[in-house]
């Protein structure tokens, strides 16, 4: 009987393995992430008012909706920070302006980073109402919601800045990762995959690009830091590819020139070895930009692949930590600095689309 129980152990103990499958549990959840609320508002700019102010105390973006705008011929409307640093102009053909989402009762503008927006119009003849907005969760509101979080053991993920050093090589991938942010209120991760305008994410985050953002450079300037670096945000433009067995969705931006010096990765099509170094770059709970590099002391490995996804033998897991929002987040080799998996499923162990399958598909659009 002892004998029994000791082999038992061992067996339990004897990972990782080679194949899976297994199908995913309950706890093997998609990792997006609600991070925001719709609000109803009433805001008039024009006339003798024509700057105000929109605060959300605690908030980490606001998005405003305009309706019944009324722009004057050479007018412009400008959303922006209170510090000026980040700024979205309007004119009348919204079109143009490449950062508006236009629906059938008005816009939506670009977010803006912080808890203030500022509304200006130059004429007094121009108007423009805000109805609604969407605003980031404070953090008594993220902690009263419950998250799609996979911490196996300890956190031991860090911000992308504490690896400049240490870790050039991973640190200088994660710069082609972005936040997604979706209709104003949830969020994904995305990266940008060759040297083309060509981003990827999960099936499950989107499969129509209205109402999506992606933000660059969405990270502290320094290890441990609260505050992010100056962010460059495009709107996403349209879906060349999208398939929910493999969970992907291969995508273009609007504005490509603005984030094309932040580097792309490349895919490495391949089955990974069982054992191999990796590492994941993503937003997890829409934080500012995290490597998921080691599991405990030790770094992260391949645990197991041809582990059963949404179909059979379709994934690679892992023990990186990670947590709602790191859905679509990049699965790098430690070796090839090289793309291997695309994040979606958490529960310890977490999984990644295998990048092998992905590539089959996608490989003729890049």
């Amino acid at each position: 009987m002892w004998r029994t129980l000791q082999l038992l152990v061992a067996l339990a103990l004897a990972i990782p393995t080679t194949t899976s499958t297994s199908t995913p549990t309950a706890l093997q959840a998609p990792q997006s992430e609600q991070i925001g609320t719709e609000e109803s508002v009433s805001v008039h700019v024009g006339g003798k008012t024509r700057t105000t102010t929109i605060d959300r105390a605690g908030s980490g973006y606001v998005k405003v909706h305009f309706t019944d705008v009324r722009l004057m011929k050479g007018d412009v409307l400008t959303v922006s920070n209170p510090a000026g640093t980040e700024s979205y102009t309007y004119t009348r053909d919204l079109k143009s302006s490449l950062t508006a989402t236009i629906d059938e009762t008005g816009f939506w503008a670009m977010s803006i980073t912080g808890s203030t927006a500022v509304i200006t119009v130059k004429s007094m003849f121009s108007r423009v109402r805000a109805d609604k907005i969407t605003r980031g969760f404070t953090d008594a509101e993220f902690a009263a919601r419950p998250s799609t979080q996979s911490i196996c053991g300890t956190n031991d993920y860090k911000d992308a800045t504490c690896y400049q050093t240490s870790n050039p090589t991973e640190f200088k991938r994660s710069g082609a990762v972005a936040k997604l942010l979706r209709n104003g209120s949830s969020l994904c991760t995305s990266w940008r995959v060759g040297p083309n305008n060509r981003m990827l994410t999960n099936n499950h985050c989107f499969t129509s690009t209205t109402g999506i953002e992606v933000w660059f450079n969405y990270q502290c300037p320094t290890c441990g830091g609260t505050t992010s670096a100056p962010v460059t945000k495009v709107l996403a433009a349209s879906v060349l590819k999208t398939d929910r067995p493999l969970d992907y969705t291969l995508f273009t931006v609007n504005n490509f020139t603005a984030i094309s010096s932040f580097g792309y990765l490349e895919l490495d099509a391949r089955v990974p070895a069982v054992g191999e170094r990796m590492y994941v770059v993503g937003h997890p709970a829409g934080k500012l930009k995290k490597i998921s590099l080691k599991d405990g002391t030790a770094n992260c490995v391949v645990r197991a692949v041809k582990v059963n996804g949404n179909v059979a033998q379709s994934d690679i897991s892992y023990m990186c930590d990670t947590e709602g929002g790191s859905s679509g987040s990049p699965v790098l080799s430690g070796v090839s600095h090289k793309v291997i998996g695309l994040h979606h499923f958490g529960g310890c162990p977490n999984q990644g689309v295998r990048i092998d399958l992905v590539a089959a598909q996608i490989g003729s659009l890049l």
